[in-house]
């Protein structure tokens, strides 16, 4: 690994907290829960933990820091990322912001276990902000423990990467460490708490600023701080948009819009449902932030949620992700309200989001595809037809779009040889019925037909088709069974799934099996079905 302007050690790194600086701190020192007022932000530290031990790093946020491999693999590099050490111009805190969940205000939440350690600049002139999530309690942890598990932190770093490498905007992850603690949780609040590892994650990103951040101040009526943050925002994140003025309110809030609607298209491109889209979990950047009970789609259902908190109203399922983002974004839209006091051009630059999902997804499906354009009066029918497809038999999404790149371009061949290629995104090939085999046939001639019909050569169809279909998924079996090991004190395939998640899009020879399907042993397993928001 190269790394550029190298820090020669942790104490170089030179912060510039401009959130601190500039917005205004919870007088109040003590760290007890409480309700923060007039304040963004209340200075706290993490909770030191005894025994600290690093699993995992990622090369790449490191080389965003100008950090060294040697750096990375030292005593001291566990002791800051554990929390047991503050280098030299960190300043720590954790932020208060409120939020909908589950569609109900909820009021104030904040950063309940999450402490952020101060703003980095690093040789780009890019501030990124560092932020340790399972360190503690702070103000904001009401009735929890601030701290977060070994399952939960696995997850949430190897996640943070593999998203990233999908080319999905989102947070990153610097480092796993384990505490040397346990911590007591009920995974699925059944009355069965049992004590389990502690974990650290490092996060980082240029900012984690959400959308509940100035919900929690439109509620409280603090119009006067809200026009600071909102001014703040653009200032630091958005300093294209220029002085802050109604106008500029509009564009910033147009821009996120915008952002949010690219980011809600590649989790669908790649079949990543969030699992907890509350208002608190979005981010004014347009990153997906706050990996909980995540899943990916394996056999394609719409339906389908990672969240057993949500297994009955299915609020936050796959096929709503695109109109739950709309819905929030009308949540950040009233909390602005009161800085620019017109509905009109506030609904214009919503409408910005539609369109913006609108063209994104049929770019998405286009690529998928392997077409050069999609043609709405053509495709739109044709696309329903294979979403119908693919619920109608239990169908690897994943596997599907992958394979489907090595169609081979002859409608004279049988339905039979036609669909060889698809064969292993089956997972239970009995249901491949006559009546389904003779319609799947007809979709994939009509396929060809309109592939052929753009002039698209084969070559050109599999590039464009495997980019955007990648091979290598975090499957929610993969994470378990790394978990599961890192239990045990073997993060060897917390390692290699690290690895291999970098580079989704490729063949990687030898790592085959890292691409199957679900096995049946993971249908009903906790972790590779569904998952509960404890941590």
């Amino acid at each position: 690994m190269n790394y550029q302007a190298k820090t020669p050690h942790l104490d170089d790194l030179i912060f510039d907290n401009r959130f601190t600086r500039e917005l205004p701190a919870d007088p109040e020192i003590t760290n007890n829960r409480r309700q923060v007022h007039g304040a963004s932000y209340s200075r706290v530290l993490p909770t030191p933990v005894k025994q600290p031990q690093t699993v995992a790093y990622s090369h790449e946020v490191a080389e965003l820091l100008g950090l060294t491999r040697e750096i990375c693999e030292s005593a001291d590099f566990t002791q800051v990322f554990a929390g047991n050490r503050q280098l030299a111009g960190m300043d720590c805190y954790a932020t208060c912001y409120g939020g909908h969940q589950f569609g109900n205000w909820a009021g104030q939440l904040g950063d309940g276990r999450a402490i952020n350690l101060g703003e980095v600049l690093n040789s780009n002139d890019e501030h990124l902000t560092l932020q340790l999530k399972g360190s503690g309690a702070t103000p904001y942890s009401r009735n929890a423990d601030g701290l977060a598990v070994l399952r939960s932190s696995v997850r949430e770093f190897l996640c943070s990467e593999a998203m990233h490498h999908l080319g999905v905007p989102t947070t990153r992850a610097l480092s796993l460490i384990l505490t040397g603690e346990e911590v007591i949780r009920d995974m699925f609040y059944n009355g069965n708490p049992k004590a389990e590892p502690g974990a650290v994650v490092c996060r980082v990103a240029p900012s984690f600023t959400r959308f509940g951040s100035f919900q929690i101040l439109a509620a409280r009526k603090d119009i006067n701080l809200l026009k600071k943050l909102v001014d703040f925002t653009i200032f630091t994140d958005f300093p294209h948009l220029g002085e802050p003025s109604v106008e500029v309110y509009l564009a910033w809030f147009e821009e996120v819009c915008q952002r949010t609607a690219e980011m809600i298209v590649h989790w669908q491109r790649v079949g990543f449902v969030h699992g907890v889209m509350n208002t608190d979990n979005m981010s004014i950047l347009g990153l997906t932030i706050d990996y909980g009970p995540y899943g990916w789609l394996e056999n394609y259902d719409p339906n389908w949620t990672p969240n057993t908190t949500d297994s009955a109203e299915r609020r936050y399922r796959f096929g709503s992700q695109p109109q739950i983002a709309f819905w929030n974004l009308g949540q950040l839209a009233n909390a602005i309200y009161p800085l620019i006091e017109q509905v009109e051009p506030l609904q214009q630059a919503i409408n910005v989001y539609q369109q913006t999902f609108e063209q994104g997804w049929q770019l998405m499906v286009a690529a998928k595809l392997g077409l050069n354009v999609y043609d709405p009066e053509i495709d739109n029918e044709f696309n329903t037809e294979l979403l119908d497809l693919l619920q109608l038999v239990e169908t690897d999404m994943t596997i599907f779009y992958r394979k489907l790149a090595l169609l081979v371009m002859d409608s004279e061949l049988s339905n039979e040889v036609l669909m060889l290629p698809l064969l292993d995104a089956y997972y239970v090939p009995d249901q491949l019925t006559e009546a389904y085999i003779v319609r799947l046939g007809n979709w994939l001639r009509h396929y060809i037909k309109r592939v052929q019909s753009t002039g698209v050569s084969t070559a050109e169809r599999q590039k464009t088709m495997n980019a955007a279909n990648p091979k290598y998924v975090l499957r929610n079996y993969l994470a378990q069974l790394a978990i599961d090991k890192a239990e045990q004190g073997d993060f060897s395939m917390v390692n290699e799934l690290l690895e291999i998640l970098r580079h989704p899009y490729d063949e990687q020879p030898g790592k085959e099996d890292f691409a199957l399907k679900r096995p049946d042993w993971a249908r009903q397993r906790a972790g590779c079905s569904m998952l509960s928001c404890s941590s």
